[in-house]
């Protein structure tokens, strides 16, 4: 097996565990996004049951997907750590206090003591969402990477116009995800509340998604480029399309299993869509992107640290399913409160 083949492995082992962390933790986070906006103490408590026995598998994907950008693209990695130094440090803090909140909450029946874990909770969901997206907007339209593969910046240039835009989307968009999530898992008083709160947040979610997409296609050309050069990967746009669009048609018929399934799809395809838009470069260098950036070519390990990434990948990916689809089926149906539970 050739390095390129090998190298493009690991970029799919990379993405999958990408795209499985963003469908997954995202209704996590989503779920914590929406936290505050529930009306009582039993309500938190049903928010926090509906994702109790699956979050920290969920969690486990971002692990992953930073365990194979360490072995496999070690200099994507080192840059990264170094030029998006504070949002990387701030998604750490973000998942131990999201954590502890999760665990600690409602140990105690105390209200001061609930209400600073669940402020804490909704924070650390929050922090994490549009730290992600700060990331992704910075990846989308690349950074001051010179030729030794550092980023040569300030520190809070993270910080600006597009990528606040891509947190914002992505911070709806989890919302939103969260939200469906919980309408497949309550009932009664409580469904009919998160029903009336997904109305205002398709709406916004639809017209971040219009303004992000234009946006893009206006300062980021080359994203849709590949797409234009080999027009049978429009597939993808369509199918990103149809996710988007299924997910208010199916909320007003009120399905919400499959308003559910059509955001994971369009998180699934709008994944690939910045895969195809940015490949073969992982980092893109806005002062010389032919020659600076860092791709899966220029950046990748050795052969021998590609193949253990393989057979890792090969032994560990079913456990994984496996493990992901078990959970989900023993914790199937509407959330229940009784004395075991957060």
């Amino acid at each position: 097996m050739s390095i390129s083949i090998l190298q493009h492995i690991a970029l799919l082992i990379f993405l999958f565990s990408a795209i499985a962390y963003a469908i997954l933790d995202g209704f996590d986070l989503g779920v914590g996004c929406l936290h505050l906006f529930a009306r009582k103490d039993e309500e938190r408590r049903v928010f926090l049951n509906a994702i109790g026995p699956v979050w920290d598998g969920n969690s486990v994907w971002i692990v992953i997907s930073t365990g194979i950008l360490l072995a496999g693209f070690p200099k994507v990695f080192a840059s990264l750590l170094s030029g998006l130094y504070i949002p990387m440090m701030l998604l750490v803090f973000g998942f131990m206090f999201r954590s502890a909140a999760m665990e600690f909450r409602s140990k105690k029946e105390s209200f001061l003591w609930r209400s600073t874990w669940d402020v804490l909770f909704f924070l650390a969901s929050l922090l994490i969402s549009i730290d992600l997206g700060l990331i992704l907007g910075n990846l989308i339209q690349g950074m001051p990477l010179n030729h030794t593969g550092i980023i040569l910046w300030d520190q809070l240039c993270f910080i600006n116009p597009y990528a606040f835009l891509i947190a914002c989307f992505i911070l709806i968009f989890f919302t939103l995800h969260g939200c469906l999530y919980l309408l497949i898992k309550t009932e009664g008083t409580i469904q009919k509340h998160l029903l009336k709160l997904s109305y205002p947040l398709v709406i916004t979610f639809l017209g971040l998604w219009l303004f992000t997409t234009l946006a893009t296609y206006k300062y980021f050309p080359f994203m849709m480029g590949r797409i234009f050069k080999h027009p049978v990967l429009i597939i993808f746009v369509i199918i990103s399309l149809f996710g988007i669009l299924f997910i208010p048609y199916q909320l007003y018929k009120e399905r919400f299993g499959w308003a559910f399934i059509g955001s994971c799809v369009a998180i699934l395809s709008l994944m690939l869509l910045y895969a195809i838009g940015t490949y073969p470069d992982l980092i893109i260098s806005s002062k010389d992107p032919e020659n600076s950036s860092l791709s899966i070519f220029n950046s990748s390990s050795s052969p021998i640290t590609l193949w253990v990434i393989f057979f890792v990948a090969l032994a560990g990916a079913p456990l994984s399913i496996f493990y992901v689809s078990y959970v989900y089926k023993i914790f199937k149906g509407k959330v229940k409160l009784d004395s075991t539970s957060y």
